[in-house]
């Protein structure tokens, strides 16, 4: 489980890390080849080496699994994104191409993708943490391209209205409801948001 699902308990030692892992790639690689359906718990643990009791004390559900996954592909594509930083004149620009990129990674793997963003669409209360921790990555991610450390309330607004377009962006290109080029207008006008009230550049 992620850590802010452990909350209180003690982090991953450097064995239970690489388990966790293990399990992450498992789930990515049977996600991969034929989406939420065919993350089964039990084949889960099975690719990855683990006990049934052993995957479920990390992960409760695919819910959990595949939410979780999402938080550590947003990850490595923050990472990424420090490394090769947008290079858009103004915080606009800057948020829809790295919003644009992120998109870009997702359509590699459409049944990932496709099998992430329905866990995310799909979590309860059970799974709120992990939830909370894609959209902790997210807002990270989307203040760094605009250049910000802290926030105005109005600019956390704004930010938060970009997440949920893009959220439901990918949901309407996943089931083939709006094409790339819809889905990069819809970015493009919702980042124009960020320009309201405050000088972000």
């Amino acid at each position: 489980m992620t850590a802010e699902a452990r909350g209180a308990e003690p982090p991953l030692t450097e064995r239970q890390e690489a388990r966790r892992r293990r399990i992450l790639r498992a789930g990515a690689q049977l996600a991969g080849r034929g989406g939420f359906e065919a993350v089964q718990m039990r084949e889960v643990a099975e690719a990855a080496e683990v006990a049934l009791g052993t995957l479920y004390r990390y992960f409760p559900s695919k819910i959990h699994l595949l939410v979780a996954l999402m938080e550590d592909q947003l990850h490595d594509l923050h990472r990424a994104l420090r490394r090769h930083p947008p290079a858009g004149e103004d915080a606009a620009g800057r948020v829809a191409e790295t919003l644009m990129r992120a998109f870009r990674a997702l359509q590699r793997e459409p049944h990932l993708a496709d099998a992430m963003v329905r866990a995310l669409t799909f979590a309860d209360r059970g799974a709120s943490a992990e939830v909370d921790a894609v959209s902790r990555v997210t807002t990270a991610i989307v203040l760094d391209a605009m250049g910000l450390e802290e926030p105005t309330q109005e600019q956390f607004s704004v930010v938060r209205v970009i997440e949920h377009t893009w959220h439901s962006a990918l949901i309407t290109w996943l089931s083939g409801r709006e094409s790339i080029a819809q889905v990069k207008r819809d970015i493009e006008t919702v980042c124009g948001l960020i320009g309201l009230g405050a000088d972000t550049r």
